[in-house]
């Protein structure tokens, strides 16, 4: 095949190009070249997309299988690309998430969900508090745009190494540090994550069978529990303890959701499912995963190749949790 990724440079996208490079397919790479240098193993197209006449001088004359739209958040430019690639390529497969969902209170939440509405009016730049109803326009655009031939995956938490966010990697190198871990909430709170390598793999499988529809992209194949996830990095690293912390206590002292405290979420939150999508449509069309060990180890494999002063975007700085532990 041939395939055109607008973005490409950056974790999923990367993860993408290496998985379609990898099973011998042609990629081209159509980005502005400001978040990574090019990849010296793609053709690179330069361009904006949020430019029609940007869009139009890159693709006039040329024809892919397929584009990969990794980096899609506004609907006003994901129209412009996809109104732009018509006769150009086969499918448009691009890549959502969750958070389009409007209601993430429940477990078990499928495709048939409704989506949030997409603002009104559509900011010029992404609002991090409006992603999810951001995301949901931008999956609308393209389904209404190409209908048969999209195919729209909404991923989950995607990790694994090449992670800009720090949300999944501070757990494996916060364990390997080892001491007593502050973990939160409920041990047995359920909780999904994807390898992006898996979520890659699977969605080059998908362009190959040439596969469209909306699919959950989550996993394990099972939720599995905070401790069970916590208890694996510790198995890759052992030497650590894990300390856990009752939610109203973290609440009473303002730990922050997310952020500081990756992957929880007070079990009454809104949002307190996002985690917890259900997969069965995904898995029936072949996506499969591996073991969450391998995941923690190449995740902190790559973390400790990264510079020591590597400024954390989440996770709780060790005088903070030294705080809460005592």
């Amino acid at each position: 095949m041939r395939v055109l990724l607008i973005g490409g440079t950056v974790f999923v996208g990367k993860a993408i190009t290496d998985a379609l490079l990898a099973r011998g397919h042609e990629v081209t790479h159509f980005n502005r070249g400001k978040s990574r240098p090019d990849d010296t193993r793609v053709e690179q197209l330069r361009g904006d997309r949020t430019e029609a006449a940007s869009l139009k001088r890159a693709f006039d004359g040329r024809h892919w299988d397929a584009v990969v739209d990794t980096s899609g958040y506004l609907p006003q430019a994901v129209r412009l690309s996809a109104e732009a690639l018509r006769g150009k390529v086969h499918r448009y497969f691009f890549v959502s998430s969750v958070s389009a969902y409007a209601d993430l209170s429940q477990p078990g939440y499928d495709e048939s969900t409704p989506l949030f509405a997409a603002p009104d009016p559509l900011p010029e730049q992404l609002v991090p508090e409006l992603y999810g109803p951001l995301k949901a326009g931008c999956d609308v655009v393209v389904r209404e745009t190409w209908g048969d031939h999209a195919t729209v995956v909404r991923p989950g938490l995607i990790v694994g190494p090449n992670d800009p966010t720090d949300r999944f990697t501070y757990w494996p190198t916060r364990i390997a540090r080892g001491g007593t871990v502050l973990a939160p909430g409920r041990p047995e709170r359920p909780v999904q994550v994807i390898d992006a390598r898996d979520l890659a793999l699977w969605s080059v499988q998908l362009l190959e069978r040439d596969v469209g529809g909306i699919f959950n992209a989550a996993g394990p194949a099972r939720p599995i529990t905070m401790q069970n996830l916590l208890e694996t990095c510790i198995a890759v690293t052992p030497g650590a303890s894990l300390q856990w912390m009752p939610e109203a206590k973290l609440l009473e002292h303002k730990v922050a959701p997310w952020t500081e405290m990756p992957l929880w979420l007070p079990e009454g939150d809104d949002m307190r499912a996002i985690l917890l999508a259900s997969n069965e449509r995904a898995l029936q069309q072949g996506l499969r995963f591996r073991p969450l060990a391998q995941t923690i180890a190449d995740t902190l494999a790559w973390a400790n190749g990264r510079l020591p002063d590597h400024a954390w975007k989440a996770g709780l700085p060790a005088e903070r949790e030294r705080e809460l532990l005592a």
